[in-house]
């Protein structure tokens, strides 16, 4: 799937041709710069790394710099691979929101905020114990039994409990694509996105 990285900006809303009011996400989409070509010669596969945002060079590690000199490019602090581009690209090579222009619906990988430890209510959505009253005393938001005694004596994997919420690599489909504005990088793509504002989301065509 050919793509690009991006950061998120924030949410808006756009009024329609019909007159309704979209809620929409906007999205700084590259440009991104080819960093390296897998090929099925060297690696097995076909594939164009880009990278994403220049970082210092103090705060490059020598293997990265290394990597980074050999494409001929500066420093970037974040990676990652697509495959399936149509056309071919070179070291160096910058890939911009163009690749966007035409494509109506695409995918949206992030990085779901983090909620931190949190009980089964808002976790998984159980229900408590639904009332208050009748001698009920001190377990209202209590995840309940969490297995049987005597047989299987054992808690089952995948049990759901309280725990580590959020901060989770979230991927949303068939986000339709309202705009593409290719002279500020951004994309305008209907509906909410995963991750805070600032945060780095790849798209996908």
């Amino acid at each position: 799937m050919p793509g690009l990285l991006g950061k998120k900006i924030g949410m808006t809303s756009v009024f329609s041709a019909d007159g309704k009011n979209v809620p929409c996400t906007v999205i700084e989409a590259g440009p991104c710069v080819v960093t390296q070509l897998k090929t099925i010669e060297n690696d097995g596969y076909e594939a164009v790394q880009v990278g994403f945002v220049d970082k210092k060079d103090k705060h490059t590690t020598k293997p990265e710099a290394g990597h980074f000199k050999k494409a001929g490019v500066t420093p970037k602090r974040h990676l990652a691979e697509f495959k399936g581009f149509e056309t071919s690209y070179n070291l160096g090579d910058t890939i911009t929101v163009d690749l966007f222009e035409g494509t109506e619906y695409v995918d949206v990988i992030g990085t779901s905020k983090g909620k931190g430890f949190q009980g089964v209510v808002k976790r998984h959505g159980f229900g408590g114990v639904g009332q208050s009253t009748h001698g009920q005393h001190n377990r209202l938001r209590a995840p309940g039994s969490i297995g049987a005694c005597s047989y299987p004596a054992r808690v089952f994997k995948g049990t759901r409990m309280a725990g580590q919420t959020g901060g989770d690599r979230v991927t949303v489909q068939n986000l339709q694509v309202l705009k593409v504005m290719p002279e500020h990088n951004l994309l305008l793509i209907k509906g909410s996105v995963p991750g805070s504002k600032g945060s780095i989301v790849i798209i996908e065509k």
